[in-house]
């Protein structure tokens, strides 16, 4: 008996967590330079942030990582997500979502890597999580960069040499190209702290490439032969 198209998107998404949390994560980067001016907006994306923690976890859950360790680290994470879009000049919310939402980042792609590197077989979701763990290590990056400029003020400046705080979509911004290594970013990091992390990511992108898209890539020529 035919489920209908209803039933068969229902269960497509399903099978496809890291897919969901990829395309969620892409368009809140596209979201993001229309809603952060307002504190409407600020609000609506508090609601996709903790849809994206919502999906890291459904993800998280489909892998062999620990769900405990997961939990308690993104339910606490969601409700500062909350507090810091009502409240985004304080620094001690801030500074306290960033310390939750690093380490639960970070532990979702750990769990995203072990779960890619779980069988040798490549699955199509697997796919979507190379992707989705790529971003999730880049979100996990900027909020150590938000915890390290709100402890020593002033770790990141604009080429003009502000040094003002920098907004979360600018470290997300600097995350992505020091992940990636293009290096476009017109945020710098200025103070030894800030640079050390900075480097940390670098060191991160180029281990992630090498490890996880390499065995991909040989798992589907091997699948393929």
């Amino acid at each position: 008996m035919d489920p209908g198209p209803m039933a068969r998107e229902v269960r497509r998404v399903r099978e496809h967590p890291s897919a969901v949390l990829l395309v969620c994560q892409l368009l809140a980067v596209l979201l993001y330079p229309f809603l952060s001016d307002s504190w409407e907006g600020r609000a609506v994306l508090g609601v996709v942030s903790m849809v994206v923690v919502g999906l890291a976890l459904w993800a998280v859950r489909r892998t062999p990582a620990l769900n405990l360790v997961a939990f308690s680290l993104g339910l606490p994470a969601l409700v500062f997500t909350v507090l810091d879009a009502a409240l985004p000049h304080n620094d001690a919310i801030g500074l306290t979502s960033a310390l939750l939402h690093a380490p639960f980042y970070f532990y979702v792609s750990y769990a995203m890597i072990r779960y890619l590197f779980h069988d040798d077989h490549v699955t199509h979701d697997e796919l979507f999580a190379t992707g989705a763990a790529f971003t999730v290590v880049a979100w996990g990056f900027t909020y150590v960069f938000a915890a390290v400029q709100i402890v020593w003020p002033g770790s990141f400046a604009t080429p003009g040499g502000a040094s003002d705080p920098r907004g979360w979509f600018e470290l997300l911004y600097l995350s992505f190209t020091t992940l990636t290594s293009v290096g476009l970013s017109d945020v710098a990091p200025t103070l030894a702290h800030a640079r050390s992390v900075v480097m940390l990511e670098q060191l991160a992108g180029v281990m992630y490439i090498a490890l996880v898209v390499a065995r991909l890539v040989g798992l589907t020529v091997r699948r393929d032969r």
